[in-house]
């Protein structure tokens, strides 16, 4: 079965919009040092520049996914668009950090309906059997992206200046916008109320989470701040499963969790994002404090790892449709904890490039190969009119995932030597150790059986 021109502007338009977000998780990393200089930045305002975009992105994830199947994913996601074409605006104009940092916490919020929408207007356009390449191809642009942030932001802050890492997304938007109104087709979830006071729970509960876990190694993981930071977040998230269990109209039914697909898949998403994100964090760190690349060389020296994503995330969406989704979770996973404590063992025992080769194409070969099985399992476990739920539930266990793994990985850093000690290969073996969670949490995704020449999973069964 072919794709249709339709199907074909729904998977470019989503992808666009998929890899200005996630460009800019990391983009600003590179231009840290620049930023500081220009505008007189202290070194906890500089990480509130990272933390800001991550805190909104997360909080607000199932919120816009839950507007987007009440008032139209594709009219949801152009404002997604907008907004975070306007916020980026106003990053490059920004004069003093705190403009910066609340101009990046507004791009965060816009970053939070673009994405979910994204993979559901995917969901919707796309029919289960066809579902698996489509990912793919959406997976391996956006893995690309933020493998790509640093490179991108040095080669930026270098050429240009650190503004213009927020500039070159207005022309991507002006662009999109008006594509997306024409040629992607209006899509709705189930006609329900919105549950505000569902919404207001997890968006809380997901802050107390995440603030703890990006202060923790600053403030000291047993501090009062953090300890009641995870509290508070612990508590808003037991009021919302309460409150969603009674509630007449609710944000995410708790019965869906009940399929052991849907969890597993969120699982490993969570995993496979704080493994991804935490190795790019480290990696294009070790390249510039050990190897004494400059923020450009340091990007192009993760080619052999960013390159596999492009060649093999489409090839993977494609198996995903013939084999199914845990095979390709499990041996993905299990190719990238192979590749990370490899890169760990080299950066430990010769400290040179060249031993890094090998063992970034291994581990780049796994991420492409589990990340849109992950994504394709999530989406595919619930009926096609939930498909925003599950995109949003997925977008918020990965942004998670993300802050959980760079935070946690970095008081092992920390706590190992930093710059001068032993961090970075603590660090890169601890994202293996993630990436083995990952595998084994990928073991619960159910497996398929074949219905007239077609995979179906047998989550789709138990939920129809």
């Amino acid at each position: 079965m072919r794709t249709t021109s339709e199907q074909r502007w729904v998977l470019g338009l989503a992808s666009l919009g998929s890899v200005m977000v996630a460009l800019d998780v990391l983009v600003v990393a590179a231009a840290l040092t620049t930023i500081r200089a220009d505008l007189g930045a202290s070194a906890e305002q500089l990480e509130w520049t990272v933390n800001a975009y991550g805190l909104s992105f997360a909080m607000l994830l199932m919120t816009a996914a839950a507007i987007g199947d009440r008032w139209g994913r594709r009219r949801t996601y152009v404002g997604g668009l907008a907004l975070f074409t306007v916020a980026s605006v106003a990053c490059a104009l920004a004069t003093s950090l705190p403009w910066l940092i609340a101009a990046r916490t507004v791009q965060g919020a816009g970053a939070a309906v673009v994405m979910p929408l994204a993979m559901g207007l995917l969901g919707a356009a796309f029919p289960p059997e066809r579902r698996g390449q489509a990912i793919g191809i959406f997976s391996g642009v956006t893995g690309i992206a933020v493998l790509g942030g640093p490179m991108i932001g040095g080669a930026v802050t270098e050429g240009l200046a650190w503004q213009w890492i927020f500039w070159i997304n207005v022309p991507v938007g002006l662009i999109a916008i008006p594509l997306v109104l024409r040629k992607v087709p209006e899509s709705t979830g189930p006609s329900r109320r919105i549950d505000l006071v569902g919404a207001v729970l997890i968006s809380l509960a997901v802050l107390g989470l995440v603030w703890g876990v990006v202060h923790g190694e600053a403030a000291g993981w047993s501090s009062a701040e953090v300890l009641g930071s995870f509290a508070a977040g612990v508590v808003l998230l037991a009021a919302f499963g309460a409150w969603e269990g009674r509630s007449a109209h609710p944000m995410v039914p708790l019965g869906y969790f009940r399929h052991r697909t849907f969890t597993a898949a969120n699982a490993a998403g969570f995993f496979l994002s704080a493994a991804l994100f935490s190795a790019v964090f480290f990696l294009s760190q070790y390249m510039q404090a050990v190897l004494g690349s400059a923020p450009f060389a340091a990007g192009l020296q993760l080619l052999p790892w960013t390159a596999t994503l492009f060649v093999v995330g489409p090839i993977a969406g494609r198996l995903v449709d013939r084999v199914g989704e845990r095979p390709l979770v499990v041996i993905g996973m299990a190719l990238q904890t192979l590749g990370l404590f490899w890169v760990s063992e080299a950066a430990h025992n010769t400290g040179q490039y060249s031993a890094l080769v090998a063992p970034l194409v291994v581990t780049g070969c796994g991420i492409s190969l589990a990340m849109p099985a992950a994504q394709s399992a999530a989406m595919g476990a619930l009926p096609q009119e939930a498909v925003g739920i599950a995109s949003g539930v997925y977008s918020m266990t990965r942004q998670l995932g993300g802050a959980a793994g760079v935070a946690v990985l970095g008081s092992v850093f920390a706590s190992a030597g930093g710059y001068t000690g032993h961090g970075f290969t603590r660090a890169l073996a601890g994202c293996g150790v993630l990436s083995l969670l990952g595998a084994l949490a990928g073991l619960g995704i159910s497996a398929r059986r074949r219905t007239s020449g077609l995979v179906v999973p047998k989550a789709m069964e138990e939920v129809g």
